[in-house]
């Protein structure tokens, strides 16, 4: 793989950096012998401003193709070289849980953000999020994570996703046509964007709830303006959830 070489360092004068490093072709090398660690990523990522460029163009990119090859295919298929939101934002989708705090997007409960070993996300499940006037998009859903025993909330699943093209999306027009609303104070956990909720401008079906095993109307997902989901359901018993996929 061919890198634009910048030795010299974005971040000031005075930076240590700037008395020599790693070309990119080393770094690059490096981390594809640890396999394109995130954790090792993110702490290069904190060095200074050269490297935190680095991380976002190349490593973080490298991250997301290396934990799931097919989606990022997918997802640059309409001749792109990025994504919306930036890798860093969709590594970081790949990877953790965001939870919930009170007070915030979903308020009724109290779940720490986490960082998940493996999740996998489903161009098939997607499209049970859509409404089916918008079911031409390309959504990409995981598994819900689930966190059991949430007291009066019971067992909890978070989920999230990501679309492909959304600047182009029916899903992105139908929220703009029915004038929804930005969610006053909370933004994307993983780019800051601005997030609609999907629950109030009516743009949840109830194939969503199936698909996850969850009540139907104990559901609640939102929209970032990069067009990454994240959501929570309240799931039902293992034997009430199986039944709801059998009548799907």
């Amino acid at each position: 793989m061919i890198l634009t070489k910048q030795y010299r360092c974005i971040h000031s004068s005075s930076c240590q950096c700037t008395k020599g490093h790693l070309s990119e072709d080393v770094i690059f090398l490096v981390f594809q012998h640890l396999n394109w660690n995130p954790k090792l990523i993110a702490t290069l990522s904190c060095i200074c401003k050269w490297f935190d460029d680095l991380a976002k163009r190349v490593l973080w990119k490298e991250f997301c193709k290396t934990r799931a090859p097919k989606m990022m295919l997918d997802l640059q298929s309409s001749g792109s070289h990025s994504v919306d939101g930036n890798w860093r934002a969709l590594g970081k989708l790949l990877i953790y849980c965001s939870g919930c705090s009170t007070g915030g997007l979903f308020n009724s409960i109290q779940i720490p953000g986490h960082f998940v070993y493996r999740t996998r996300f489903s161009r098939t499940s997607g499209k049970s999020f859509l409404l089916p006037q918008c079911r031409t998009d390309v959504l990409y859903v995981s598994d819900p994570c689930e966190h059991l025993d949430q007291g009066d909330e019971g067992d909890v699943g978070f989920f999230r996703g990501i679309f492909k093209s959304f600047l182009v999306s029916k899903v992105r027009k139908m929220l703009i046509d029915r004038g929804a609303q930005f969610h006053p104070t909370a933004v994307c956990p993983y780019c800051k964007a601005k997030l609609w909720n999907m629950l109030q401008a009516n743009m949840v079906p109830q194939s969503a709830s199936c698909r996850l095993g969850a009540y139907e109307d104990c559901i609640e997902y939102y929209v970032c303006l990069n067009g990454h989901m994240l959501g929570i359901c309240t799931l039902l018993p293992l034997s009430d959830s199986e039944e709801a996929s059998e009548s799907e």
